[in-house]
């Protein structure tokens, strides 16, 4: 009954599985995607991304949060779902802010910047050529970073935004660390879906140079976390949201109703409309890039999933303080 994690350290996406796996004690064996294995990564996989899950039953299984909730469904404890329906709408509303806004900060860093552009090139070339010698390594070093490079507009990242990037990833990154000055995960004393995914963008930022040495100086109780959802544990329950808002609500509020979720429902509209790009006003800042497809579908599973908890005590009230909630109808 081992399960099969092909992945690599550098995908936040990857390593956000891994992390959930170990928290439920779920067998399993991570493989490091490389050429070596790629004839059975294409026996398994429909898409030529990590993470891919293969099941014992030679089930090939990809997209994080799929792939979490539907072990979450079949291995129900330790839960990573708060039994009240709001918290739990509202850990899955930071786990997308996470999966798609905290990528941008990411991506951002990860390849804006030559030393952590060259840091990173360095690391995947030696997961991928690492067998075939010095040459090869630094060949692949150089292909990858001017191809990673030159993908920064996948992300929206450009000389126009990189500011408001910037400024997110600073602002957040001090938000986070008050709210986990008095919790070692961000909705109590165990993780939630909303560590996973916030936690494998901030995992990535703290391996590269300039973010990394930001979160150092800055950041002491999002270390920690970082170190602590390598390999998460129960060490309480969840908290009520009544207890967790007054930390929580000014990241809900200045990151996911003032950013993210603006920026995701005019992503969506573009994708609509069949624009090629869109252009808003963003916190005060201008943005344009190319529409990303994918997430207008998570936008909508995340509208689901408030249709569902909407009438739940307290949610409506948290979510309009926030300026999330007319994102969400």
């Amino acid at each position: 009954m081992t399960y099969r994690i092909y992945g690599s350290e550098l995908s936040p996406y990857s390593v956000k599985v891994r992390s959930f796996f170990r928290y439920k004690n779920l067998d399993h064996e991570w493989i490091p995607r490389s050429p070596a294995v790629q004839a059975e990564f294409q026996k398994y996989a429909k898409l030529p991304l990590v993470p891919l899950v293969v099941t014992p039953e030679g089930e090939g299984i990809q997209d994080s949060t799929p792939i979490l909730e539907r072990f979450e469904a079949s291995h129900p404890e330790p839960s990573v779902t708060p039994a009240d329906p709001a918290l739990a709408f509202v850990s899955a509303l930071l786990e997308e802010y996470g999966d798609e806004w905290g990528n941008k900060w990411m991506f951002h860093y990860r390849w804006r910047y030559q030393p952590d552009a060259w840091s990173t090139a360095e690391r995947i070339a030696q997961q991928m050529m690492g067998a075939q010698g010095t040459l090869a390594v630094a060949q692949a070093r150089a292909a990858v970073a001017e191809r990673m490079m030159g993908r920064l507009g996948f992300v929206g990242s450009n000389a126009a935004t990189e500011p408001l990037i910037e400024a997110s990833f600073a602002k957040a990154l001090g938000l986070i660390e008050a709210h986990l000055a008095s919790r070692p995960y961000l909705l109590g004393g165990r993780p939630a879906m909303a560590d996973f995914g916030l936690w494998a963008q901030l995992y990535e930022a703290a391996t590269d140079p300039t973010p990394g040495a930001m979160m150092r100086e800055a950041a002491p109780n999002v270390m920690a976390w970082v170190q602590r959802m390598l390999s998460p544990r129960t060490e309480g329950d969840f908290e009520t949201l009544g207890d967790l808002a007054p930390t929580l609500t000014p990241l809900l509020s200045r990151e996911v109703g003032a950013l993210f979720l603006p920026w995701s429902a005019a992503n969506a509209a573009a994708i609509a409309r069949g624009d090629n790009s869109f252009s808003m006003s963003l916190g005060g800042a201008a943005w344009t890039q190319e529409p990303q497809k994918y997430h207008a579908r998570s936008l909508a599973e995340i509208r689901r999933k408030y249709m569902e908890a909407k009438d739940t005590l307290g949610l409506e009230a948290i979510l309009r303080e926030s300026g999330c909630l007319d994102f969400l109808s």
